[in-house]
Formats: structure tokens, C-alpha cells, sequence
């Protein structure tokens, strides 16, 4: 009765202290980054499109200054591939001129925020988002484009 509580305990407990890394594929999100709070990992190598949920170990800018962030598994979706045009107008993001986010000035504990840089979206990296106004993603420079190699698979929502 008591193994599988003790089980999931234990698999809580490694991701917490010794690797976040998800080890087996249903996944719990515990933020409002999206709207979904459990999903079904699938592995492998996958051509990503625009639209797809992607879970990826964040290594992003901001590790500088919040080191609990670095190898942390982010649960957002696709919003740019190769090839795609960022711009920002007024702290409003772009990809392709389709709106994909607003960049707050400022994070939770009063940090200065900036919003991504301009450009096109390079070979091997994608722009992702939460749904979130306060989801933390590409829309900000400190957290930025994602490469493929950080990815560990694409995601189905299921509840």
C-alpha cells in the first residue's frame, strides 16, 4: 500500500535535490505558464514545428543570477523555428509579425527585464512560449532562444 507512495516520494525527491531531468514520461506542471498541469512525455529526435509542446532543460542568461533555474525542465510551445523574423515593438514581441508575448520590465524580485533581441531565428534554435502573461520565456533576452540538444521531447497535455 504503501510502495507506490513511497516510489513517487523518492522519484520527487531526486528531482528536487540530485536531477531535475523527467525520467519517466507523465509530467506534472506546477506553474500557470500553460494551462495544462499533466502531460505525456514522448523522447526522440523530432522535427519541431510551430504549435508543438516541448519540455527543454533551461540554459538561458538567466542562470547568472538565479542558479536553481540552470538544467530546469520547462514545459512551453513552439512559437518559432529556423528562418522565423523576431521583432519587438514597445516591449511586444513578434515572430513572423504574429503577436507571441509582451516583455514585462521587470521580474518577480524587481530585476530589470529586457525583451529578446531582432533577428532570425538560427539554424538549431526555436522560440518558445508559455501562455501565460507571466510565463518566463523566449520573449525575454535572459532566458532566450532554446537549442534543439536542450530539448528532452515533445509533449501531449492531456488534463
Amino acid at each position: 500500500m504503501y510502495g507506490p507512495l513511497a516510489a513517487i516520494w523518492a522519484l520527487a525527491l531526486t528531482r528536487a535535490l540530485v536531477d531535475p531531468t523527467p525520467r519517466v514520461p507523465l509530467l506534472f506542471n506546477w506553474t500557470p505558464s500553460l494551462p495544462y498541469q499533466v502531460a505525456w512525455l514522448t523522447c526522440g529526435p523530432w522535427q519541431y514545428a510551430r504549435g508543438d509542446f516541448v519540455v527543454f532543460l533551461f540554459a538561458g542568461e538567466a542562470e547568472e543570477h538565479y542558479p536553481g533555474l540552470k538544467g530546469q525542465p520547462f514545459f512551453k510551445i513552439v512559437s518559432g523555428v529556423a528562418g522565423d523574423v523576431i521583432s519587438v515593438r514597445d516591449r511586444a514581441v513578434f515572430v513572423n509579425g504574429e503577436a507571441v508575448g509582451f516583455a514585462k520590465t521587470h521580474a518577480f524580485d524587481g530585476r530589470r527585464l529586457e525583451p529578446i533581441a531582432e533577428g532570425v531565428i538560427p539554424p538549431g534554435w526555436l522560440y518558445v512560449r508559455g501562455t501565460d502573461a507571466n510565463s518566463f520565456d523566449s520573449r525575454y533576452r535572459s532566458a532566450g532562444l532554446v537549442r534543439i540538444e536542450q530539448i528532452i521531447g515533445r509533449v501531449r497535455p492531456l488534463l
